[in-house]
């Protein structure tokens, strides 16, 4: 008989958290002739953006351990009037990715090594198309170039919140910045801009990091300033740490008109780029409110997806623009590394569970309870 190993699959959240969080026993893969074997020790606590269950979980779970799954998540105790389905999802602390920090088990006998890797690596995994279903005690990888290495002196707990939320938060801050260098050097250039970044959970507080430590080194760093709406007081104090940095809380019981006023006040008129990290319809229009004319807010995947068709008109009215921002690539996941274990970008706070523990961290991630972000503990190497 194969050897087992526990394996955590996170779904999307329905709105009663239903079948979302499946633990089972899988084998133990064989390492692959061209790749290799991680032994996961964090995961980021993600779920996968596809609406149907994956193939591991039919394949792997029976009928009635899903039911007596079922019964538990009842009992959670769910803020089940949230919507689209719980403040953790509208506010960005519960995404959708795949975030493995981890060290290399075995390493298959023709593999090409790159970037000095070798058994007992500690390595982050990009997430490339085609990771694996849910996140178990080791994983595979068919090759080498979606593995990047990790510093001694980088926690892998921190490098477990590299590959999507921070990636991520990167590329979009990447994206800015062009935009903004248009605004600022363009036909009809600006003596100064302003960027306002919405949300409160990991993504937004690392945006809010990443783009200090980019708009510090850059040559126009004087004339840009930095808002941050929240979406919960403790994103109010978060946020209040970085200095310089305009914030405003959009509270969900004041009017539109007022929050609407309340920002472009707080950052000085209208905006010219938004990085709107929540998820709603309503923080989106909201988002669209604040910009100048020619302006543009910057969504992710998942949410362009779900709105873009619904706001594309709207845009287009105003004189502004929503555009889609993808993951990062596997280059600027590595200079992230560098960076974050050189300290130059300080990482949000997070806190370690035991993966056994991932059904009441996702209920927690879901009712906005956990400050920064969740990490998933498979292995003690310490």
């Amino acid at each position: 008989m194969s050897k087992l190993c526990r394996q955590v699959s996170i779904e999307s959240p329905g709105p009663t958290l239903r079948e979302c969080v499946f633990s089972f026993d899988v084998p133990v893969p064989d390492v692959p002739m061209y790749g290799a074997r991680i032994r996961v020790v964090y995961a980021g606590a993600c779920y996968r953006a596809n609406k149907t269950r994956s193939a591991s979980v039919c394949s792997t779970s029976s009928i009635s351990s899903i039911g007596s799954l079922s019964g538990e998540m009842e009992n959670f105790g769910i803020h089940t009037h949230a919507t689209p389905a719980h403040i953790g999802l509208r506010d960005g602390a519960l995404f959708p990715g795949y975030e493995v920090a981890g060290v290399v088990d075995a390493i298959g006998k023709a593999a090409e090594r790159l970037d000095g890797i070798k058994e007992g690596s500690r390595i982050v995994l990009y997430p490339y198309e085609g990771v694996p279903n849910g996140y178990a005690e080791y994983i595979v990888v068919p090759d080498f170039k979606c593995l990047v290495p990790i510093p001694d002196q980088l926690p892998l707990s921190v490098a477990a919140m590299l590959p999507t939320g921070a990636l991520l938060a990167t590329n979009t801050v990447a994206t800015a910045a062009e935009c903004l260098k248009k605004v600022l050097d363009g036909p009809s250039k600006k003596e100064s801009t302003t960027v306002l970044i919405v949300g409160t959970g990991g993504l937004a507080l690392w945006a809010l990091r990443i783009a200090t430590h980019c708009f510090k080194h850059a040559s126009y760093n004087n004339r840009i300033r930095i808002c941050v709406a929240t979406l919960k007081d403790e994103g109010f104090i978060l946020a209040k740490e970085c200095e310089e940095v305009k914030v405003v809380q959009w509270n969900e019981d004041a009017y539109e008109k007022q929050l609407i006023e309340r920002t472009t006040d707080a950052c000085g008129g209208p905006v010219d780029v938004v990085l709107n990290f929540g998820t709603t319809s309503r923080s989106l229009h909201r988002s669209l409110q604040c910009l100048a004319p020619g302006g543009v807010v910057l969504v992710t995947e998942d949410v362009g997806e779900k709105l873009l068709p619904k706001f594309a008109k709207k845009a287009e009215d105003m004189n502004v623009h929503i555009e889609i921002v993808p993951n990062g690539s596997i280059e600027q996941l590595k200079e992230l590394v560098t960076l974050v274990a050189r300290g130059e970008i300080e990482p949000p706070p997070h806190s370690v569970f035991p993966a056994e523990e991932a059904q009441e961290v996702v209920r927690k991630l879901c009712n906005s309870e956990i400050t920064g972000r969740a990490i998933l503990k498979f292995h003690n190497i310490d």
